[in-house]
């Protein structure tokens, strides 16, 4: 761990490569400068110690080193720390801000801010959010504690609270409340972005309410039972409320620049409010709320 940033793994194969620096040259080809890493001390082998570019090749051999990607683009809104004790850390997360390092993002990650705000380098997250999705996310502190904390989830014991701004339709008031339930799979190919639903058994669940109307919009609380992906923006849409800013559904546009000038359109108005459990270590009754309002349910 490096400043907040685990560091990638890679085992040396056998091949016509004799050397290590060759070897990486190889086998990670979108790298230019494995020698200057090597030089400078940045690739370790299993027992920590720095190895040089002429080394040979050892098959079996593991190395590690750290991403170094293009500069990326601060994402604005803070991780803002909701609890945190020995086992477990809430934290309300901004909209646009991934959860964990992937593509393009590493340090402009919930993951890696949080570990470098608190200086938890165990820290890890028990579910997960959309990376346009604000609200209320829990990580654990130690190992130990993940699986407690995870099977909560996955055994459906925590009372989840989203709400969302959905274009105003006068078919609402009479609608709601309702418990929505929809098939829902990936799509294959290059469309696996955006779910579907197809007819069939049910695996999704929602409760829908009407908190309000707001001019056009109209404010809506979600009590998810269920947790697939994109659950509720695809559940939504397909009922014909699609949620203000979703540049998924329920047409698949073409990603935002992150490193374009904002245009001052919101961001998805979907928002995780609230988690609600019995600890599974404590026993204590656990309640955690999001101090954020989506920005188009203000008055």
């Amino acid at each position: 761990m490096r400043d907040g940033v685990c560091a990638s793994r890679v085992a040396l194969a056998a091949g016509p490569q004799t050397t290590i620096v060759d070897f990486l040259r190889q086998r990670l080809p979108r790298v230019s400068d494995w020698a200057e890493r090597l030089a400078r001390g940045e690739v370790l082998d299993a027992t920590g110690r720095a190895v040089g570019p002429a080394e040979p090749c050892r098959h079996g051999a593991v190395l590690w080193y750290w991403r170094q990607p293009p500069a990326e683009p601060r994402v604005a809104g803070e991780v803002m720390v909701l609890h945190q004790d020995e086992q477990l850390v809430a934290v309300d997360k901004p909209h646009g801000l991934p959860v964990t390092p992937g593509g393009r993002w590493l340090h402009e990650t919930v993951l890696v801010r949080l570990r470098r705000q608190l200086g938890i380098d165990t820290l890890a997250p028990v579910h997960r959010l959309d990376l346009e999705t604000a609200g209320v996310m829990l990580f654990t502190v130690t190992v130990a504690a993940r699986h407690p904390y995870q099977r909560l989830f996955a055994e459906r014991r925590v009372r989840k609270v989203y709400e969302a701004i959905v274009p105003w339709r006068d078919d609402l008031a009479q609608a709601l409340p309702l418990v929505a339930r929809h098939r829902l799979q990936e799509r294959p190919g290059e469309a696996f972005m955006q779910m579907e639903v197809l007819p069939g058994e049910p695996n999704t669940e929602t409760r829908i309410e009407l908190i309000g109307r707001r001019g056009g919009q109209a404010h809506l609380r979600l009590l998810p039972l269920t947790g697939r992906k994109h659950q509720l923006r695809a559940q939504l849409a397909a009922l014909g409320w699609p949620i203000v800013g979703d540049r998924i559904y329920p047409v698949l546009q073409a990603p935002q620049d992150p490193d374009a000038p904002d245009d001052g359109s919101p961001p998805l108005q979907l928002l995780a409010r609230e988690l609600a459990f019995d600890d599974p270590l404590t026993g204590q009754r656990r309640c955690f709320e999001s101090r954020r309002v989506l920005a188009a349910a203000l008055p």
